[in-house]
């Protein structure tokens, strides 16, 4: 393993273990990224709003909607000494120039902060004329402080499809067209912090917003005023971005650096970008549940398909996040209760798995999910107990005269932690061989392929994105249900694995006729059409 893959691991352990403090946020941490780029589109007017307008999926004129209210983690609290995670609901404030440092279970919460989204940040797409996805994207909005009422909008993306969009938004602007295109990554810097729902007060220079996909994303930061560049006289000669990069991490000196944290909270948190999700469908890649598509909305390039999916055809494939395991090692209790509900006969009811609390379910008309819904922190939390990633501390020892009584036992955990951890390490070791993009998952029952890898492994995990049919997880149709004994080959392996795919909390429930969000009053869809 190289010495920057242990630097992601570390960083994805210490995480986890500060992720119990904070419900669904996860430590407190900051970030800057090196592998994303910011292009611009700037015009005088409305000529760059009506530019972009017609090539993103979001509706530029109206404000975006804030991200969908979590319901409870199918993980439930687990003790701290587990490394699990708090009960949701615990929310902490501080703001960019002076983040307090973590918090303790045992300490009050601090006062809630109103979570503001407005159109100065919103996640988009950019398709090709076939409707198919070029990039995701995060849009931000700024107005120039010049004479000519100038609008910008900076666009941050992954570096993996940042010259395919810059191709494409070169190839739809008109010679005489009103606007000015740049990749401006050399000029500007964006970062990430992590565990708080605080974005006001951004010092001078700085642009700062939550996440418009979900707030466990963190806040995005842009470095953007000119007077950060010029204060830096030590960095005469670097690059713009260069001075920024060092200008920011002085600023968050008292708080904790978390290099790779992005990395592996977004794959937690189930959501795919980039490449990933290149020349795919949007709604395959959850993007309506994310906020980055407008049904209402006038024309744009590529929504005739968009639109088509979502009011008239059946979405037979999504990306999930999935855990990969040993075939021989327990499966965890969320995903054994899933396979319960799947297996369950109309005549059998919910009384069978839960008692008295399963008759009073029926009674309220509640209908668990077919599998976990769960959130980046509990997932996290699972990932770390099956990779052996928590050890015991002292504390678990105990130091008084009755601690010597349990030290074989705990000699025995102790033993039995290092062989976990190392069929963990040796697990991940396999998978992120395996598990490239565009792998195949193939079901051993009936060799059909049941999905595609679209993310390699978290670092320290097993835990990839796969394209999967939803029919094989048990979300759409009758016909086939999700296992908790299946097995799978990856990629060219003839090993066997298990998979064990959850539901982000992020996720609506889904209609098991269409593979869409379950709506409760059924829309005229002729009426929706027309509107388009």
């Amino acid at each position: 393993t190289s010495s920057a893959d242990d630097k992601k691991t570390m960083a994805f352990r210490s995480t986890l273990r500060k992720a119990a403090n904070y419900g669904t946020l996860w430590g407190r941490g900051f970030e800057t990224f090196g592998d994303r780029r910011i292009l611009s589109v700037t015009g005088t007017g409305d000529h760059a709003t009506q530019y972009l307008q017609g090539l993103v999926t979001s509706d530029l004129t109206a404000e975006p909607q804030a991200p969908r209210e979590e319901a409870a983690d199918d993980v439930h609290t687990v003790s701290r000494s587990s490394g699990g995670v708090a009960p949701t609901g615990v929310s902490s404030s501080g703001s960019l120039a002076d983040a307090p440092g973590n918090r303790s279970l045992d300490e009050p919460a601090e006062e809630e902060v109103p979570v503001n989204f407005t159109s100065q940040m919103r996640s988009t797409c950019f398709l090709d004329h076939k409707g198919r996805v070029i990039t995701d994207a995060i849009l931000w909005k700024r107005e120039l402080d010049d004479t000519k009422n100038t609008t910008e909008y900076l666009i941050d993306l992954p570096n993996n499809s940042a010259d395919l969009l810059l191709a494409h938004l070169k190839q739809h602007k008109l010679r005489r067209s009103k606007i000015k295109l740049a990749d401006k990554s050399d000029e500007l810097s964006v970062h990430a912090i992590y565990g708080t729902l605080n974005a006001e007060g951004a010092p001078p220079g700085y642009l700062a917003a939550i996440d418009p996909r979900h707030p466990s994303l963190g806040m995005r930061i842009l470095s953007v005023g000119d007077e950060i560049v010029g204060d830096d006289s030590q960095l005469e000669g670097s690059r713009p971005r260069d001075i920024r990069n060092h200008h920011f991490e002085h600023l968050m000196k008292k708080f904790p650096s978390s290099p790779g944290t992005y990395s592996v909270l977004r794959r937690l948190a189930g959501i795919a970008e980039g490449n990933e999700v290149t020349s795919k469908t949007p709604l395959e890649c959850n993007q309506e549940f994310l906020n980055a598509i407008s049904f209402r909305k006038g024309c744009y390039l590529g929504q005739e398909l968009t639109a088509r999916s979502q009011f008239l055809g059946v979405i037979r494939k999504r990306i999930v996040p999935v855990m990969i395991v040993d075939t021989e090692i327990e499966v965890p209790k969320p995903w054994i209760m899933a396979s319960m509900i799947q297996d369950l006969n109309e005549e059998d009811g919910l009384e069978k798995i839960f008692g008295e609390e399963g008759k009073q379910m029926e009674l309220r008309g509640y209908v668990p999910p077919p599998l976990p819904k769960i959130s980046a922190s509990g997932a996290g939390s699972i990932v770390s107990m099956m990779m052996g990633s928590i050890a015991l501390s002292e504390d678990d020892v105990g130091s008084d005269e009755n601690s010597q009584d349990i030290v074989g036992s705990t000699e025995q955990q102790k033993e039995e932690l290092e062989q976990l951890q190392h069929s963990g390490a040796q697990l991940q070791s396999e998978i992120a061989e395996l598990a490239t993009l565009g792998s195949s998952i193939v079901d051993k029952k009936d060799g059909k392929t049941i999905g595609k890898v679209v993310s390699g492994p978290a670092p320290g995990t097993s835990l990839i994105l796969a394209q999967m049919r939803l029919d094989r997880l048990g979300l759409l149709g009758q016909k086939e249900k999700w296992s908790k004994t299946n097995k799978v080959l990856i990629g060219n392996s003839d090993k066997e694995y298990r998979f064990l795919p959850y539901l982000p909390l992020w996720w609506p429930e889904i209609d098991s006729e269409t593979g869409k969000e379950k709506i409760a009053d059924d829309l005229n869809v002729e009426d929706e059409l027309e509107s388009l």
